[in-house]
């Protein structure tokens, strides 16, 4: 994703907000779409550097990439993009717990669905 797409999904100001991540959303519309044949959910990443040095950014990061490859490929709702926001906790919360993060915000937000199969 580039920045103006980074904006409009925080513009939204549509989010869940837990210990480990902050997931902010937005349904794809006529301005912003993927591209034909694109795909159908897309998600980005960011850290400030309120989380920590870079190390510790970096860290984060691959955690809430992982996080989403596992979570967002299988169980969020199509026609949406994702932004993952990593807190300051991010980089030592505990594997599961970042998980269930993750999937309590799709389920909060009423975009989470059932693994296909």
């Amino acid at each position: 994703m580039r920045r103006p797409e980074f904006l409009a999904v925080a513009g939204t100001r549509r989010k869940h907000v837990a210990p480990g991540l902050i997931l902010q959303v937005r349904r794809h519309d006529d301005r912003q779409r993927p591209a034909e044949g694109g795909p159908l959910i897309r998600f980005g990443l960011t850290a400030s550097r309120k989380v920590g040095n870079a190390v510790v950014r970096n860290r984060a990061r691959r955690r809430l990439r992982e996080a989403a490859r596992q979570i967002l490929t299988v169980h969020a709702a199509p026609g949406h993009d994702f932004v993952l926001v990593a807190r300051g906790g991010t980089a030592e919360r505990p594997w599961t717990d970042l998980l269930g993060d993750l999937t309590a915000g799709l389920k909060r937000l009423g975009l989470w669905r059932e693994a296909e199969g």
